[in-house]
């Protein structure tokens, strides 16, 4: 795994920016994406996420599949609608959009005072929300975080990634549907065994698989917000 410095510019990753797992069952296999270092801006200290597709399919990447119960329908929809839309505009012109922060410097340029709330930027806006979810919910589960009363629920989890990461740009209607949809989140066992796709794992070893992942994961969203508060594009209103 590359580590990812303070202060850097962020690069385009297709589809979702994200860092790869190790090898093992854990999330549906797409395409692999990893953290290299960025030669041409080495003078300005910065690392990139550059879209790197591994020739190793069978190391995974985590996929919004990955949710499965009902409660995080919403959340796994709105992932996967912003990264189709990131897509269409990367495939537009590949090496013109080869970094997310060019893409963001295009259409700053392209949209003026439309901008932020527009095209790609937007998309990345809330994708980053629905991917700091997850990073939040997996490191709750890792860091043993429940309800000792009903130590095998995830509401405890799901919430406290919520609220961290959606709640404030959401209104009172989406709140309370989140909060309803709690009653359907599965049981953390259950939760566990779908991450290993069928593997026959402890529940240790995905724990173990899932905090590797995190590593990468969480530093390549650290670095996305950061180039969304670096170039003024964050936004703050509810849906």
């Amino acid at each position: 795994m590359c580590p990812v410095a303070n202060g850097e510019d962020v690069t385009w990753s297709t589809k979702s920016a994200l860092c790869s797992l190790p090898p093992g069952p854990i999330f549906l296999p797409h395409n692999r994406y990893e953290v290299i270092e960025d030669q041409e801006s080495s003078n300005r200290a910065s690392s990139s996420v550059v879209a790197k597709e591994n020739r190793d399919q069978q190391e995974s990447s985590v996929h919004p599949d990955c949710l499965g119960s009902p409660v995080f329908t919403p959340i796994k929809a709105d992932i996967s609608g912003n990264i189709t839309k990131i897509k269409a505009v990367y495939d537009t012109n590949p090496a013109k959009f080869r970094t997310l922060q060019n893409i963001l410097e295009v259409e700053k340029e392209m949209y003026g005072a439309e901008w932020p709330k527009v095209g790609a930027t937007l998309a990345l806006m809330w994708l980053k929300r629905g991917l700091r979810f997850i990073q939040v919910f997996l490191q709750s589960i890792c860091d043993g975080e429940r309800d000792e009363n009903h130590p095998n629920l995830i509401r405890v989890n799901a919430t406290k990634a919520y609220e961290m990461a959606l709640k404030k740009y959401h209104g009172w209607i989406v709140q309370k549907i989140f909060q309803a949809a709690l009653y359907a989140a599965p049981y953390k066992s259950d939760f566990l065994k779908a991450l290993s796709k069928g593997q026959n794992v402890t529940e240790e070893e995905c724990l173990e698989k899932i905090r590797l992942f995190l590593v990468n994961y969480t530093a390549t969203i650290d670095v996305i917000y950061e180039m969304y508060t670096q170039m003024n594009a964050e936004l703050n209103y509810k849906v």
